[in-house]
């Protein structure tokens, strides 16, 4: 694999597949380094820039996590304190950090903030998070299906729930490395329809497929993976009770879970509203991978910030 260094993460669309494997042996060589104790402080002296316009608790202590373990000085900047896009232009923020951080790491709203701050400077930016996409979360996902299938291509992907971010970068990573993807949606709530099609567009074996239904149990008929998400992201807060009532027959319970291959697994991105997209009799079972896949948020970080700034 190429080098990566001054590449920016912002939705994995411009990644090759094995770029993409590149980033998850990285991530896999770094747990295992992690798991026998041997020290990897490969970016001693380096400092980031955390700009978080979006609470969080798993991207901050994966991303805080990781900085201490490769020796990087990471500066946390809260919205309050920065004001993004209010304060000054995002793109003159973006050129005042580049002369003293060496990467800068954004979660925030709009994926043109992200895209903006990533054109007008010369340093590397990771998307922790838009309202269009979330690669690190999918980086995360893949690892910890690798770990435990062994393989990625040709496996299905059953995806149930709302057409969000989460779901976006899913499809940006099945359509590149030929997951079979089915993503079960209420009307009105599917994915963006550009990211469906460039999923589609990246299919270079017939039997590879990228399936949009409102058929949660269709979605779920003999797939290796279960994968569910929130109802109501943030942001949609007042959307909140509307979306309950809309989202009920999509909730992951024990009768969507025997419709999948009995080897299935369970995954969520977490936090989770147990009860709502998912019961505590799937999220608790043998098959939820939940907990490995949030640790694997912390390999992922560092494989990225290794791969972008070494």
């Amino acid at each position: 694999m190429a080098s990566l260094k001054g590449r920016n993460i912002l939705s994995l669309k411009n990644y090759s597949q094995d770029e993409i494997y590149g980033l998850l042996a990285k991530a896999m060589e770094l747990k295992r380094q992690l798991k026998s104790g041997l020290p990897h402080r490969y970016l001693e002296s380096k400092t980031i820039a955390m700009i978080f316009h979006k609470p969080s608790s798993r991207t901050r202590v994966s991303f805080e996590v990781a900085t201490s373990h490769l020796g990087v000085h990471p500066i946390f900047m809260r919205d309050e304190e920065i004001q993004l896009g209010v304060r000054e232009p995002i793109g003159d923020m973006g050129r005042v950090l580049e002369g003293y951080v060496d990467a800068v790491v954004i979660r925030t709203f709009a994926q043109s903030d992200v895209e903006e701050l990533a054109a007008k400077t010369e340093i590397p930016v990771i998307n922790a998070l838009t309202d269009a996409y979330h690669p690190m979360q999918s980086l995360a996902d893949l690892m910890t299906i690798l770990e435990l299938k062994d393989r990625l291509t040709g496996l299905k992907l059953a995806y149930i729930g709302d057409g969000n971010n989460v779901a976006h970068s899913l499809l940006v990573v099945a359509g590149k490395l030929g997951i079979n993807m089915t993503i079960a949606c209420p009307k009105g709530y599917e994915p963006d329809a550009e990211v469906v099609d460039f999923a589609r567009a990246q299919i270079r074996n017939l039997n590879h497929k990228i399936t949009v239904t409102d058929d949660p149990f269709e979605a779920a008929d003999d797939a290796d993976v279960i994968y569910t998400d929130v109802w109501a992201s943030m942001g949609q807060e007042a959307e909140r009770e509307e979306r309950i009532k809309t989202f009920r027959p999509y909730q992951v319970n024990s009768e969507i879970m025997a419709e999948a291959k009995p080897t299935a697994i369970f995954m969520h991105c977490l936090p989770a509203h147990r009860g709502e997209e998912v019961t505590d009799e799937v999220i608790e079972s043998a098959q939820s991978v939940v907990f490995q896949q949030s640790e694997n948020r912390l390999h992922t970080a560092k494989a990225a910030l290794v791969s972008i700034i070494k």
